[in-house]
Parts: structure tokens; sequence; C-alpha cells
């Protein structure tokens, strides 16, 4: 492992950021600590660079205890939210700076920089300030300066944050292309669930200063460990009811589970919904009204009506599907995600037999 974080609480007054945290980040893995803000994923991300020791705990690094270790004596890149670049030096100067701060020979920061810059399609821009470059041309010079002294482990705070959509998507997809290049172990925090999903090898979800799941970005997305987690990744309709006898019962319809009884919501997610103008006879459906359509994209958004009692659902249809407001249909979930509420045992579930059926027919 190259980061192993061992029961770490951090409490600023009152208010604890970390709440005994465990965690191991593999070497050579780009880990996304994600969630609300609050959360302690920044404290964290500090924790480890040295910036905010915690108050309890242990962190490793490459085996060796680093936890008590100053930042300058941590082989550690930071690249800050909003760049954190020298205004008055230039491009050049800006990369250089954490070679020399080392006081490394000249030609060593001579050639390390050339090799920086260009890593990040730079070359001629040398001499150019930050005031002289695009948002995402100054990210990759903060980039390019938290990787000049070769760390072992690069920490990026939010480091898209600062640009528009357009700008943040290239520099995804060159982050990405450039980690799987070098290799370097990478932890970012972000609030943007897209680019979590899209960047991160794993994918750690924290909510109330503890980890509430770790995994791929297909096991998250797939499986949420408990109801937070599948409320907090949002595209989700909530269907309250009660588990009773291994059924979850909701909306006049009932499915298999393998819970505990009492009081569970379900989370069906947007695009887990088929609609179908018969009613299906193998498998539970609701009766929905359409009542509102709308495009995104690619996609056709549709918000439905149970008939039963008006709950209000969304569906997310392929684009060619035709729908028409004031149509009534059945609503068939092709997967839902049951979560009760027992003291001390945090439930979850499935269907029993999850079906995956396609497109919308």
């Amino acid at each position: 492992m190259s980061i192993e974080i061992r029961n770490v609480t951090k409490r600023f007054g009152s208010f604890t950021a970390l709440d005994n945290v465990s965690l191991d980040v593999p070497t050579g893995q780009l880990v996304a600590l994600l969630g609300p803000s609050g959360s302690g994923k920044t404290t964290l991300l500090r924790a480890i660079a040295g910036l905010d020791p915690p108050d309890h705990g242990e962190i490793r690094d490459h085996g060796a205890d680093v936890t008590r270790l100053g930042t300058r004596d941590r082989n550690v890149g930071f690249v800050f939210q909003h760049f954190a670049l020298f205004p008055h030096l230039d491009v050049f100067e800006n990369i250089a700076f954490a070679l020399r701060v080392r006081k490394r020979p000249n030609a060593e920061v001579q050639e390390r920089v050339r090799e920086l810059v260009a890593l990040i399609q730079l070359e001629g821009m040398e001499h150019r300030r930050p005031a002289e470059l695009s948002g995402g041309q100054r990210q990759r010079v903060a980039l390019a300066r938290a990787l000049a002294a070769k760390p072992r482990v690069l920490l990026l705070d939010e480091p898209f944050s600062a640009l528009d959509a357009r700008v943040r998507h290239g520099l995804r997809r060159w982050l990405r292309k450039l980690h799987d290049e070098l290799g370097t172990t990478c932890v970012f925090v972000t609030h943007d669930q897209e680019e979590a999903f899209e960047l991160a090898d794993s994918v750690v979800i924290f909510h109330a200063g503890r980890v509430a799941q770790l995994g791929s970005p297909a096991e998250v997305f797939q499986t949420p460990a408990n109801a937070f987690v599948a409320d907090f990744l949002g595209g989700t309709n909530k269907l309250a009811g009660q588990v009773a006898r291994g059924q979850f019962h909701a909306g006049g319809q009932t499915w298999p589970q393998r819970l505990p009884d009492g009081p569970a919501t379900a989370f069906l997610r947007h695009g887990d919904i088929e609609l179908t103008a018969e009613r299906p006879t193998d498998r539970p459906a609701l009766a929905v009204r359409v009542t509102r359509v709308r495009s995104n994209g690619p996609r056709t958004q549709a918000e439905l009506r149970t008939l039963l009692d008006n709950l209000l659902l969304m569906a997310e249809l392929a684009q060619d599907r035709p729908l028409a407001v004031g149509t009534e249909l059945w609503a068939t979930p092709r997967k839902l995600h049951v979560f009760t509420d027992v003291p001390g045992e945090p439930g979850r579930g499935e269907m029993e037999e999850p079906v995956t059926w396609g497109e919308f027919i």
C-alpha cells in the first residue's frame, strides 16, 4: 500500500471532521474522495499531506509512520483548488520552485522542468506568467509543479472545480492519461460524481466524518452500501414502505426481500424503470400516468404519478421513445435497492433475482 490510514480522528473545536477513519490507498491507483461539504474528505487529504495532523490514529506512507512529520518531510505533491501559482514567476520558475527549495543542482532543475513542460504540452510558453495562461493551462502548470520532485503520492483538492465544463472534461481525460503513463499514486477530492466515476480506480464516499462506502465506481453505483449512498448518488426515486415476512410492500405492490421486518425505503434509479402499455403478468408493476415529458440530450425524462397514491416518479428513457402527457402505463422497476433502519444493524437488500431486461420496450 502507498498510504495506510488507521483509526484517524480529527476535531476542530466541538466539530468532529474525521471520526475513526481507516483506509488503504493501493500503490499506483487513482482514488477519489467523494462526499457532501463537511463530510471530512478534504480534512483527510490535508492529514495525508501533513497540513493538518490527526488528533488520534496513524498515517503510514509505504510502511513508514509519517503521522507527525511535517509537509516538507513527506514525499507528496499537493495541487490546490485555485492553482496557487506564484503570479510574479513564469511557467518555468513556477514548476522549478519545488526543486529549488530542495536545493537541487541547476542542471537537474533545467532538465526536469523541460521534461515536465513537454509532459503538460506547454512547450513555447515557459516564459509566460500565470495571468497570460488560460485556466486549464494554469492547472496543468500546478500539476507539473506538484510532480517536479517526483512525489510517491499526488494529492489533488478539487483540481478542476474552478474551470468551466468544457475545460474540465478535457483535463479529466488528460489527467487520467497522465496517471496511466506515470503510475503515480493519486488521491483527489471532488464534489463532482461524474468526475469521480470517470477518473477513479476506487471511490471512497464520506458521510459525517466516516467512510460510508469504498469500492470501484461500478460497485458503488450498482450496489450502494446504505441509504445515504443511494440517496447521495442521486438520480433515484424513493418508495417508502414496509418489510414484512420477507416481502417489501410499497405502492400497492410487493417484492421479495431478505431484510428484517420494519419500515423501509426503496431507491429506484430513473433509468431502471420499464414502461409498458400492458400490465406485466410475471413481475410487480405500478400503474402510472405521464404528467410531463422533456428532452435531455440523448435521453427523454418523464415525470410519472402513481394512480394508487399519487407518488411522483422520474423515468429516463431512450430519446426515440414517444410519450404523451396523460398516457396511463405500467412502470416496472428493473432493480430496487431497499434499506431498513435497525439499531446496530443497518439493513440493505435488493430484489431476490435482480432483472436485467435491457432497454425500454
